[in-house]
C-alpha cells in the first residue's frame, strides 16, 4: 500500500486535486475551529482548507510523498499542518486531543477498518465532531459503469450506513445518509459515485 501511494503522489499533478472535498468544506463552515485530525490525509487538500480556517490542524497518511506535496501546499497558502508520516498504530496521538476528526475517503484494509475507527473514537473529546465521507458497497455499481472514476476495487474496503452507526454506536448522530454524487476532484475522482455521508458528536 505504501508504494502504491508514494507511486501516486510523486507525480508533479496533485491526485485529487488542490481543492477540499465538497462535503467537509461544507461541515467545517458550520463548526467553531480547534484542533483537528486528518487521518490517511494523502496530499493535504482538506488539512490545509481547514487550517486556512483557522483550525490546529494534524494529519498523517502512509506516504511521505504525500507529506512533501501537502508541506507544498501549506507552504502555498501561507498555513501550518503538523504532519506524521507512518503505520496508524505507531502513531501517539492522545485520548480526547482533538475537537474534530475528518475521515474523507480514508478506506482502511477491510480487517482494520472498524478498529481503527474505534481507536480513532478516543482520540476525540466527548462533544467533538467526526465528519465521515467515503465510497458506499453501491459504488461498486458505478465502477463497473466507469473505471476511471476511482475507489477500493474490493467491496470489503467499502462502506454501509449499518457499519458505520456500528463503528461509531457512541456518536449522536446528526447525519447518516448514502447518495449519488457527481465527483470533480483532480485526477482520480471524477464522475458518479455512490457514498456515505456522516457527522457525528461524541457522546
Amino acid at each position: 500500500m505504501k508504494e502504491k501511494w508514494d507511486d501516486r503522489y510523486s507525480r508533479k499533478e496533485f491526485a485529487y486535486g488542490e481543492e477540499p472535498n465538497a462535503y467537509l468544506r461544507e461541515q467545517l463552515r458550520s463548526i467553531p475551529s480547534g484542533t483537528i485530525l486528518f487521518p490517511a490525509e494523502g496530499e493535504g487538500r482538506n488539512a490545509v482548507y481547514a487550517a486556512t480556517l483557522g483550525w490546529t490542524v494534524f494529519a498523517f497518511d502512509l506516504s511521505i510523498e504525500g507529506k512533501k506535496k501537502a508541506l507544498q501546499l501549506a507552504d502555498k497558502h501561507q498555513v501550518e499542518v503538523k504532519y506524521d508520516v507512518g503505520e496508524f498504530q505507531s502513531l501517539s496521538y492522545k485520548a480526547n486531543q482533538f475537537d474534530a476528526i475528518a475521515l474523507i475517503y480514508a478506506h482502511f484494509p477491510a480487517s482494520s477498518k472498524s478498529s481503527y475507527h474505534k481507536i480513532l473514537t478516543t482520540y476525540l473529546r466527548p462533544g467533538g465532531m467526526l465528519i465521515f465521507e467515503a465510497f458506499s458497497k453501491k459504488h461498486m455499481d458505478y465502477m463497473r459503469q466507469d473505471e476511471t472514476m476511482g475507489g477500493p476495487k474490493e467491496i470489503e474496503m467499502l462502506f454501509s450506513l449499518e457499519e458505520i452507526a456500528s463503528d461509531f454506536h457512541n456518536f449522536d448522530i446528526l447525519e447518516l445518509i448514502e447518495q449519488e454524487v457527481e465527483l470533480q476532484e483532480g485526477l482520480f475522482h471524477n464522475g458518479k459515485g455512490s457514498v456515505v455521508r456522516f457527522v457525528g458528536r461524541k457522546r
